[in-house]
């Protein structure tokens, strides 16, 4: 689920980056046909300069925050990687029976395990782990 998430941000971000340069392709002048304003020293814009420039501007602070949201879910990606690893080499716990969901630096622990020190091993390998803060524990045993 984590992988979808990351995969849509990779896309939004890929076409909001393809749209940007579209749109600043088609708002240069062309070379071919004489413009009506000449920008000449006094270095004044036309309308149509000004208006590319505030699109090309707002098209930057979408790229920018879409970047930011990829960021972000890369290193919740990251964390819960980190985690199913440790959860995969440790002897004490049957990680393919446990999801990790990461949100942020939280972790969350799911799923069923087979006995309390199952459940004590798998919270402490994600509470030992560099970048989380915090480990919320729904993971149920028989009893």
């Amino acid at each position: 689920m984590r992988s979808n998430r990351s995969s849509s941000a990779l896309l939004i971000l890929l076409l909001l980056i393809v749209g940007g340069l579209i749109g600043y392709w088609f708002a240069q002048p062309s070379f071919h046909t004489a413009t009506s304003q000449s920008v000449g020293t006094s270095g004044t814009l036309s309308q149509t300069q000004e208006r590319a420039r505030e699109e090309g501007r707002a098209v930057g602070e979408r790229i920018a925050v879409a970047t930011e949201k990829v960021r972000e879910n890369v290193a919740e990606a990251a964390l819960t990687t980190k985690i199913k690893a440790k959860m995969a080499l440790d002897d004490s716990v049957k990680s393919r029976t446990i999801d990790v969901s990461t949100t942020g630096t939280t972790v969350t622990l799911s799923g069923t395990v087979r006995s309390a020190a199952e459940r004590d091993r798998a919270m402490a390998l994600a509470r030992e782990t560099n970048g989380v803060t915090s480990v919320i524990d729904r993971l149920t045993f028989p009893r």
